[in-house]
């Protein structure tokens, strides 16, 4: 069964061991390339910076890695897509729930969703699968797209409409 999450993964928006030197290039890299896969417009990247720095999105995990789900509002994105990033060292994210605490994150995952309900059902799905330690540590070695897919058909499904 193919999970919302692996249906809307862009492939050309994946970056496996990126080496990035801060959340900001992170989010310019898997913004990038979603834009030249046709699923943002150009003012993505800018508004996605902006609304991190309104409302950050660092997650604190309870296995090794820790993880960043930047997205932003409908108007910047032509069509759904997640781009994702395993990062071979970690950058600093603000905490989600404590905006004044720092988040050491080695995952992220970009959203770019288009319809406004369908978000809060995305970051459910992405709940169930940051929940889970061991999808977590598989996605972070993970070398190809292929393993990519196969991860993330172990994670919990609720039913997206994206």
């Amino acid at each position: 069964m193919i999970s919302k999450l692996e249906e809307y993964i862009v492939p050309e928006a994946i970056s496996l061991g990126l080496d990035a030197a801060s959340a900001e290039e992170v989010i310019r890299n898997l913004g990038g390339k979603l834009m030249n896969a046709g699923f943002v417009r150009e003012s993505f990247i800018e508004a996605v910076l902006a609304r991190e720095m309104k409302m950050p999105t660092g997650l604190p995990l309870n296995g090794y890695y820790n993880a960043a789900i930047p997205h932003t509002d409908i108007e910047h994105v032509i069509k759904s897509g997640i781009g994702i990033a395993t990062l071979v060292k970690p950058v600093v994210f603000q905490n989600i729930i404590s905006p004044d605490e720092k988040v050491d994150v080695r995952l992220v995952f970009i959203l770019a969703i288009e319809q406004p309900k369908s978000l809060i059902e995305m970051l459910q799905e992405f709940a169930g699968l940051l929940q889970n330690p061991q999808l977590v540590a598989d996605l972070m070695h993970a070398q190809h797209l292929d393993q990519v897919h196969e991860t993330l058909k172990k994670a919990p499904s609720i039913t997206a409409k994206v």
